[in-house]
């Protein structure tokens, strides 16, 4: 990584005196299939206002910078690797920059991917929060917004896109050049470009303004794959439902989707060019829970045409005004378009999951945080600037009434459409509409960290106490419940307002079992009462409403992570009750946080039999569960998890993938969980490489060459697990994707026994890696290799001896030591209550 971490200071003072009119692009990506070519050209001509005389700085990381002309006059190239000095400006300044570009292999910049199927070479880019300057010289921040013109030259027979319309195509040297129409106003960060022989499916959107086009891509190997319809009518219901929500109809011309290989993200708000994870272009089996998840992805990004493209906030501080907004807005209007009516369920059980174990690590952070500078702000990417703060939206829209929280988006939209915002900005504008003063519950939900926790407290008449830590105010309701003949039965819901430590309940509690939030309207922490708990114990896949199951499930695993709930009494409960849990996204998220917990949390001296347990536990249910359904899928996907720590059923797996057994009737074994099953059978030692190299041949694509890879990997072996821990920091030839598979062989079922001896070599490494390599590599590796052993004094150490590494590092360092305390403290309370 060069020294490119640009700090909030620096920014403000380059945007004091800017007013940045045009940028035109061009880039040359005509050589692109020569794979001995790792450079393409780039230019980027600059029109723009600067107090006269001064000078400032353009952004650009790359192989080199050739020409710079100020004016019509030729300069000479001041570039340190990150920033081009650009010196004795003009009152009104056009500025033309000559580079050279590298193409990319972690996702970040101009991303180059060959399809092992056919050969076939596709780009595409990604920049948030700031990696447009890999691609062309830019002003990379928020506030400076430009209208962009881009001009493209590719190979002959390519989709070439950008994010405005296709204006001009004509024939090139060796390829075509086109050229799209000029954009809105837009920040650096959601400019886009891709290109190759994508597979493309043309559809369009009846706006009230006249047709929107639409396009729906992905790599033409995939393109069987591909259910565009059910895409394009995710996209066109959003589409109608926003503009009507937000009173300004998608402002950004047509409307492309593209699914794109190797990507770091589920996906990103391009305008008029969106990009997606090709994760969601279901090559296989798939659940309601998968696609509700892409219809959310799909709207969230969708959202952010106006919260974030239109609307741009000044600095990375307020994120959380794109972010929260459109992950709120995701299951909003998953909901509200009639596409998946249980969207909360999914956002209550997932989503929020995220956010309350972000907000328990040390390097939480408000709502609104604090950004330093560029290294700071690809960290708050987390479950505190998405989930949390959707969770916190959620409260606001109830607490101001549907009705004002979108008047209130609608004149804010109104106010500042193309330029930049601040909280207050937001603020004021839902104070118009609501008529409330919002700076108390700013102060309270986006001002502070951490969250309460609410338990119930019984006394010894029958009354109860909700006990709140941490206290905020809360609308809250709390579920009353009995048990009879076996059941669980709601008797009422206690509207209550919470804003102390203690609030007493009215009514009698004997006999009744309390779930405080049963409708997740807050954002809290559950804690259940024990006979609330044993009740559930005996009945839970009873209790009828999905929203307070999801409470329930989320209440019971908070429980294991803080050491209250045991492992194996946890893993119990859901060996009873998964398989009556009818909401698929509960029942998966169940299902991983049982294997989680055997791997984390259960004392070492029992994982063995717990895991062994476990795998029993997955394997009769995929026998025995509804032939062909969702269940019987993701039961058969933590089987492939389970048998990885566990070899207790290699035997029967192997027939399985050799056809010498019957499938359960109604699974299909495709590719994904085929593989799933190999790397199990090959971190036990069940899986040769022969067997290996067999399951690539029956499955010879980029997927395929990734899994592989992993299953190689997760041999156990010693030497070959230190093979691979040393190939994922030296071998720089890596993509992203194959990186993340060596990673994940290396971790194979949780055999520390076999790379404990690399733990100091590891301290050794991670600021030179962090330092050396880009962001997203870097990150992966610190993160992927932590040593995760039976003490903390290591990390402890390296943390004491590294006070000035980048803050960004150590921000990875200390929450990898935080959850690996939590680990070994929730061990040892297991181990105690023995």
């Amino acid at each position: 990584m060069t020294d490119d971490n640009l700090t909030r200071s620096d920014a403000q003072r380059r945007a004091a005196d800017r007013r940045v009119r045009t940028i035109d692009v061009a880039l040359d990506l005509r050589d692109a299939p020569a794979l001995d070519v790792n450079t393409f050209a780039t230019r980027a001509t600059f029109a723009f206002d600067a107090a006269p005389g001064g000078e400032t700085w353009i952004d650009f990381l790359g192989a080199s910078v050739d020409a710079v002309t100020v004016n019509g006059e030729s300069r000479a190239v001041e570039w340190d690797g990150a920033r081009i000095r650009i010196a004795e400006l003009a009152d009104t300044n056009v500025v033309t920059i000559a580079a050279r570009g590298v193409y990319s292999r972690s996702g970040e910049g101009l991303h180059r991917f060959v399809d092992p199927v056919d050969d076939a070479v596709y780009l595409y880019t990604q920049y948030e929060p700031a990696d447009a300057r890999r691609v062309y010289p830019c002003f990379e921040q928020p506030d400076l917004k430009a209208r962009w013109r881009m001009r493209v030259s590719a190979p002959t027979g390519w989709q070439v896109l950008s994010n405005g319309a296709e204006a001009r195509r004509h024939e090139v040297e060796g390829g075509v050049e086109v050229e799209f129409a000029e954009t809105r106003p837009i920040s650096s960060y959601i400019t886009a470009v891709a290109a190759g022989p994508y597979h493309r499916v043309d559809a369009r959107w009846p706006g009230p303004e006249g047709d929107v086009a639409l396009g729906v891509l992905c790599r033409a190997s995939l393109a069987a794959h591909l259910d565009a319809d059910e895409i394009v009518d995710v996209t066109r219901r959003g589409l109608t439902f926003f503009s009507d929500a937000f009173g300004l109809v998608y402002p950004w011309g047509k409307y492309d989707q593209i699914f794109v290989p190797e990507y770091n993200l589920g996906a990103m708000e391009n305008p008029g060019l969106v990009t997606f994870t090709e994760a969601y272009v279901f090559r296989g089996a798939s659940t309601t829970a998968q696609h509700e998840a892409r219809a959310n992805t799909i709207l969230h990004e969708m959202a952010h045409m106006w919260f974030g493209d239109l609307v741009t906030m000044r600095w990375w501080d307020d994120l959380w005004l794109k972010e929260s907004f459109a992950d709120f807005m995701g299951s909003h209007a998953s909901v509200a378009t009639g596409l998946y009516p249980d969207a909360w369920v999914s956002f209550a059980s997932r989503r929020k999951g995220w956010a309350y174990e972000q907000d328990q690590l040390p390097t939480t952070h408000p709502i609104v945080a604090d950004i330093p500078d560029l290294q700071a702000a690809k960290l708050n990417f987390d479950g505190i600037t998405y989930a949390k703060g959707a969770s916190v939206l959620k409260q606001l829209v109830a607490y101001v009434g549907e009705d004002a929280f979108f008047a209130g988006a609608r004149r804010y939209f109104a106010d500042h459409a193309y330029g930049n915002t601040t909280l207050d900005d937001l603020l004021r504008a839902l104070e118009q509409e609501s008529g409330r003063d919002l700076r108390d519950w700013s102060r309270a939900w986006l001002l502070t960290t951490g969250m309460s926790e609410l338990s119930v407290e019984r006394g010894a008449g029958g009354p109860a106490t909700i006990v709140q830590t941490d206290p905020r105010p809360h609308r809250v309701t709390i579920g009353r419940y009995r048990e009879a003949d076996g059941r669980i039965q709601r008797e009422d819901g206690l509207e209550v307002d919470l804003a102390d430590a203690r609030t007493a309940l009215p009514g009698d509690a004997d006999g009744i079992l309390v779930i405080p939030n049963d409708d997740d309207r807050t954002y809290a922490k559950v804690r259940l009462d024990d006979a609330t708990t044993e009740a559930l114990e005996r009945s839970l896949s009873t209790l009828a409403d999905p929203l307070a199951r999801s409470v329930v499930w989320a209440a019971l695993w908070n429980a294991v992570r803080d050491g209250v709930l045991g492992a194996e009494r946890y893993l119990r409960i859901v060996g009873r009750h998964a398989r009556g849990e009818s909401h698929v996204g509960l029942l998966g998220d169940a299902l991983s946080h049982a294997n989680y917990a055997i791997a984390h949390y259960a004392h070492p001296e029992r994982r063995p039999s717990l895991a062994a347990a476990w795998l029993e536990t997955a394997w009769d249910a995929v026998f025995s569960v509804a032939p062909g359904s969702d269940a019987q899928l993701v039961w058969a996907r933590t089987v492939g998890v389970a048998a990885a720590a566990d070899g207790g059923r290699a035997t029967a797996l192997r027939g399985l993938l050799d056809g010498d057994r019957d499938a359960p009737n109604g699974l299909v074994l495709d590719a994904d969980l085929r593989w799933s099953w190999v790397f199990a059978l090959a971190a036990t030692g069940a899986a040769t490489v022969s067997d290996i190299d067999a399951e690539l041949t029956r499955d010879d694509t980029a997927k395929g060459r990734t899994a592989h890879r992993a299953a190689l990997a997760a041999r156990p072996d010693a030497a070959i697990r230190r093979d691979a821990w040393m190939a994922a920091w030296t071998d720089e030839t890596l993509s992203n994707d194959q990186l993340d598979a060596t990673i994940a062989g290396v971790r194979a079922g949780g055999r520390r026994d076999l790379v404990a001896t690399l733990d100091a070599d590891y301290f050794s490494r991670i600021e030179t890696v962090w330092r050396s390599r880009s962001i997203e590599i870097a990150r992966r590796l610190v993160r992927g290799l932590f040593p995760a052993g039976d003490d903390l004094t290591a990390s402890t150490q390296w943390l004491e001896a590294h006070a000035d590494a980048p803050a960004a590092l150590r921000r990875v360092v200390i929450e990898q030591r935080d959850m690996l305390a939590r680990d070994l403290r929730v061990q040892r309370a297991a181990g105690d209550a023995a």
